[in-house]
C-alpha cells in the first residue's frame, strides 16, 4: 500500500533532521589517512600484519573508453557459479537445500553449458536414516552428475549447514571436474575459497566441531585446494569476481585500535579511497571517465588466512608452499554505477606480477564493456540460477515425494513459498 502523503512527509521530515554532510566530508579525510598510513601493511591488535601491499601502495586509474577497446589478455574465459533454492523446512523434520552449479566460456561453448552438478543437502534428526549417494551422472550423454549429501546432525544452524555444504560441494566438485576444459583463464564468481565453511571456526560452539569433523567439509576444503595445485600444474590463472563485498577486515582492524572507523564495511572505506571528485562551482562531482583501482594486497584477515595457514595442517595435504594459497586482491570502483568490486586470486598467480596485470586488465576490460560483472560472471549466474517458477514446481515435488508439506510460516503466505 502507498504511504499517505502526510506520513511519506513525516518520515521524510525525520531526514532532513539528521545533518550528515559535514561527517561525510570528515570520513573522506579520514579514508586518505587511513590509506596513506596504515595499509602499508595494516596490522591487527596483536600485532599480526593481516593486510600488505604485494608492491606499492598505489593507486591508479584506467580511461573507461580506452580499456574497452584493449586487446583481451587472455583467448578465452571460463566462469562459474553455483546457484540454489535456498534452505526449506518440512514438516517432518527434513531440513533442504539443492545447489545447481554451472560453467559458461567465452567464445560459447553449448555442451559446456549444458553440463551441470547438482547436490542436495539433507538434515534430519533421525538417526536412523542415512540419505548420503555416490555421485551418479544423468541427462543427455550422461554429461552432468548429481548426488545426495547427509549433512552431519545439530540442533541448530541448520538451515545454514544444508545451504553451505549444497553450495560448495557443487561448486567445487564442478569446477575440478571441468578444470581441463579451461584453456587461459578461470573467474569464479565470488571468492575463490568456500568462505561460508570456513567461518563456522567462529559461530558458536557446534559449527566449529561440525567444521573440526565433518568429512563433508574437508572434503569441500580438499577440493578447492587440489582446484588451485590442478592451475598452478597447468599454469592457467584462477580468479575470484566478489560483487558484494561484505569484509570488514580494514574497519575492524582500525575498531581494536580504538579507532573512529565510520564506514558499515570496507566496501565503503575503498569507495571513499577511490572515488575521484573534481570541483564544478560550488559543489563537487564525481569523476565518470576512469575506472579506479587498487594496488594488490595479500590478504591473512580472517578466513582468508585459512588455506595459508598451519592450522590448515590439520585437515589439508597440501603439495605447495602455504605462501602460494594465500588470498590476494584488489578493488576495483566504477564511478559510472558508484559500485566496488574486488578481484580475489591465490598469491600462486599474483605473484608474478605480468600474470596479475593480465588478470587485472582483463577483469577491467569487462567491466568497462559491460557496466558492471564481467560477460562469463554474468552468464554463469544465468546458467545456475533456479528460477522462482523452478523452485516452486521442485517444492511441490519435493512434498509429494517426502509426503509431507513445507513448514510455512506467514511470510510464505505474503511473498509467496519461495520467498
Amino acid at each position: 500500500m502507498t504511504l499517505d502523503p502526510v506520513h511519506f512527509d513525516g518520515i521524510a521530515e525525520l531526514a532532513d533532521r539528521v545533518d550528515y554532510e559535514g561527517e561525510e566530508r570528515d570520513h573522506r579525510e579520514l579514508a586518505e589517512t587511513v590509506w596513506n598510513d596504515f595499509l602499508d601493511p595494516l596490522v591487527d591488535a596483536n600485532g599480526t600484519r593481516i593486510l600488505e601491499p604485494l608492491d606499492d601502495l598505489r593507486r591508479r586509474c584506467v580511461d573507461v573508453e580506452d580499456v574497452a577497446l584493449e586487446a583481451d589478455r587472455f583467448p578465452t574465459m571460463h566462469g562459474l557459479d553455483s546457484g540454489s533454492i535456498n534452505p526449506k523446512v518440512f514438516k517432518n523434520g527434513l531440513v533442504v537445500d539443492v545447489a545447481h552449479a554451472a560453467m559458461s566460456a567465452t567464445p560459447s561453448d553449448l555442451d559446456l553449458h549444458d553440463s551441470r552438478t547438482v547436490v542436495k543437502a539433507v538434515h534430519t534428526n533421525d538417526t536412523s536414516r542415512d540419505f548420503d549417494t555416490e555421485w551418479e551422472r544423468y541427462g543427455d550423454g550422461e554429461a552432468s552428475e548429481r548426488r545426495i549429501v547427509h549433512a552431519p546432525r545439530c540442533d541448530q544452524y541448520e538451515e545454514d549447514v544444508v545451504h553451505a555444504l549444497a553450495l560448495y560441494v557443487a561448486e567445487s566438485r564442478h569446477a575440478l571436474e571441468h578444470a581441463d576444459d579451461v584453456a587461459d583463464f578461470l573467474l569464479l564468481d565470488g571468492p575463490i575459497y568456500p568462505k561460508g565453511l570456513l567461518r563456522w571456526r567462529d559461530r558458536g560452539t557446534e559449527l566449529p566441531a561440525l567444521f573440526d569433523d565433518s568429512t563433508t567439509v574437508h572434503a569441500v576444503l580438499d577440493n578447492y585446494v587440489r582446484l588451485v595445485e590442478r592451475f598452478v600444474e597447468r599454469d592457467v590463472p584462477l580468479a575470484g569476481f566478489v560483487k558484494n563485498i561484505s569484509a570488514k577486515a580494514v574497519v575492524r582492524a582500525l575498531r581494536d585500535k580504538e579507532m573512529l572507523a565510520p564506514w558499515a564495511h570496507d566496501a565503503g572505506f575503498f569507495s571513499q579511497v577511490l572515488e575521484r571528485r573534481e570541483r564544478v562551482g560550488d559543489e563537487y562531482e564525481r569523476v565518470t571517465d576512469d575506472l579506479t583501482l587498487t594496488n594488490w594486497f595479500r590478504s591473512r584477515a580472517g578466513s582468508d588466512a585459512f588455506f595459508g595457514s598451519s592450522e590448515a595442517d590439520r585437515y589439508l595435504d597440501r603439495d605447495l608452499d602455504r605462501d602460494r594459497y594465500d588470498v590476494t586482491f584488489c578493488m576495483v570502483y566504477d564511478p559510472r554505477r558508484d559500485l566496488v568490486y574486488k578481484i580475489e586470486a591465490p598469491h600462486a598467480f599474483t605473484r608474478d606480477e605480468a600474470c596479475r596485470r593480465k588478470i587485472e586488465r582483463q577483469v577491467l576490460k569487462a567491466i568497462a564493456v559491460e557496466r558492471g560483472p564481467p560477460t562469463v560472471i554474468a552468464k554463469a549466474d544465468e546458467l545456475a540460477r533456479i528460477s522462482h517458477d523452478s523452485t516452486r514446481s521442485l517444492l511441490d515435488r519435493f512434498e509429494e515425494s517426502f509426503d509431507s508439506e513445507l513448514d510455512e510460516n506467514y511470510n510464505a503466505v505474503r511473498w509467496g513459498r519461495d520467498y
